[in-house]
């Protein structure tokens, strides 16, 4: 199983490191927002597809860097992805235009996060059984830490520096990207095992490399090893749970969260200078979120794995969601600094604790043998939302002449993201306590048909006897 401990301990630092460098960054492109927006003259919506496409490529390649992790290796897939990374920021220093920045800023460094991202939160799982909830917390908070350093010194580094220089000081910051692919040391687990593909008898497949395979985990290299048939078989067995109603459920959920949580970090900085809060006070802001982030990491990873609240993640995960989109609701009505702190402390706290959460639900619905692939799904399933989710925001802001429309359809998707697991869980449960109900009238009915039989045989067997009896009478009359 599991080792708990030990080298999965590097294994969190490096998770923790490449969430710093992908998720962090990410959420201080925002920063560059007004930056972008002033140099090149171009209103909301077409600036916001800058980080859009960040977070919309980060996702929508995830499952690329599952398959290079699951066929390749895990080190190889994030190294490559920090090269990509540090490239994209490096050649958007030199824009001149937003279409540029489209290209370099948002779908090469995109790519390069999403080789790095899924697989090192994948390997934390592989990791960790027991405290795998407070192993994601640490690893996840990188994100908020991040966010808490990186957001005052990228302001900074504009002010000193120009956006170009910021961006071309981000861009080496990446390659620490490839150190962290460094320590992703693989680990072969007795229930990958168990998940090696079984292969009927066939011809282009030698006896000797199936016992070899069985052996194998499916996250091994395998394509120097296997033919074309099998190789698409494993990748089919690796996407099996694609099925599985648990997953679809949680996918449809997970579309409505990633549509509400994408553009507070988007606007939350072009908002509170609207509202006449200062640049310093604005980035202030991201830092707070940043910092409140890694406690709600850190804590709700921390709670979930205590005995009294390990049953019930399910519910802390729809709670956090939910708070998350209440905050939101009430965010268009904080139009001053002292009250927009309270926001960042109350969205930045749950906005921690759910997305700890979500690679271990998604590891309790598929298991672990499965997890990076699953997880390359699930954050493909955010690409879409977060593609949408700020241009659509920032439309509604071009169009309305406010922030309240935006922020509204914020909250109500996220709310409605929970709701929708609410009542998928009350409908399971109606459903087994239903199952259990039939199933105590089946046993009823199998006691009362097992009497039944053994009466039957009874009867039946003195049937018999009359049959014989009557035949040996008839015998007689004829020898009469």
């Amino acid at each position: 199983g599991p080792p708990d401990g030990g080298w999965g301990w590097m294994i969190v630092a490096g998770c923790f490191l490449v969430t710093i460098c992908t998720r962090a960054v990410t959420r201080c492109i925002s920063i560059f927002f007004v930056e972008f927006q002033a140099y090149f003259g171009q209103d909301y919506a077409r600036t916001a597809w800058i980080h859009s496409i960040v977070d919309c490529a980060t996702m929508l390649c995830a499952p690329l860097g599952s398959l290079i992790s699951n066929h390749v290796s895990c080190q190889a897939g994030i190294m490559l992805g920090g090269l990509l990374a540090s490239t994209g920021l490096i050649l958007s220093s030199f824009a001149t235009n937003l279409e540029h920045l489209y290209l370099s800023l948002g779908v090469l460094t995109g790519l390069g996060f999403a080789l790095c991202y899924s697989p090192a939160i994948a390997m934390v799982g592989k990791y960790f059984n027991k405290r795998k909830a407070l192993a994601y917390g640490i690893a996840m908070s990188g994100s908020g830490i991040g966010t808490f350093i990186l957001a005052p010194v990228v302001q900074l580094l504009i002010e000193q520096f120009s956006w170009r220089g910021a961006l071309l000081i981000l861009g080496g910051f990446v390659l620490n990207l490839c150190v962290c692919g460094a320590l992703m040391r693989p680990i072969s687990l007795k229930e990958d095992c168990k998940t090696a593909p079984e292969f009927p008898e066939q011809n282009y497949v030698p006896e000797t490399e199936k016992q070899d395979l069985k052996r194998m985990s499916i996250c091994s290299p395998l394509i120097k090893l296997w033919p074309h048939e099998c190789l698409c078989y494993c990748s089919w067995k690796e996407y099996d749970f694609l099925l599985m109603p648990g997953f679809m459920v949680l996918a449809v959920s997970i579309l409505f969260m990633a549509y509400g949580c994408s553009p507070l970090f988007v606007y939350l900085v072009p908002y509170a200078l609207s509202v006449g809060v200062s640049h310093h006070q604005a980035a202030f802001l991201m830092s707070i979120l940043g910092v409140i982030d890694i406690i709600g990491n850190i804590t709700f990873g921390w709670l979930t794995d205590r005995r009294c609240l390990k049953k019930h993640r399910y519910f802390c995960y729809l709670f956090a969601v939910g708070m998350d989109g209440l905050s939101c609701l009430f965010l268009p009505v904080l139009q001053s600094f002292p009250l927009l702190v309270p926001f960042s402390f109350t969205f930045g706290y749950f906005d921690g604790a759910y997305v700890t959460l979500i690679p271990v639900m998604t590891a309790d619905v598929v298991g672990t043998s499965l997890l990076s692939s699953a997880l390359g799904v699930v954050y493909f399933l955010h690409a879409i939302p977060y593609l949408v989710s700020p241009p659509v925001a920032g439309w509604l802001v071009d169009t309305t002449g406010s922030y309240t429309a935006s922020f509204l359809l914020c909250g109500f998707s996220m709310i409605f993201s929970s709701a929708l697991l609410c009542f998928a869980r009350l409908a399971k449960k109606i459903k087994r306590t239903h199952l259990r109900s039939l199933t105590g009238n089946m046993a009823l009915k199998q006691h009362i048909w097992t009497n039944g039989a053994t009466a039957y045989s009874v009867t039946a067997e003195l049937d018999q006897r009359d049959v014989e009896f009557l035949a040996v009478d008839a015998n007689s009359f004829s020898n009469r």
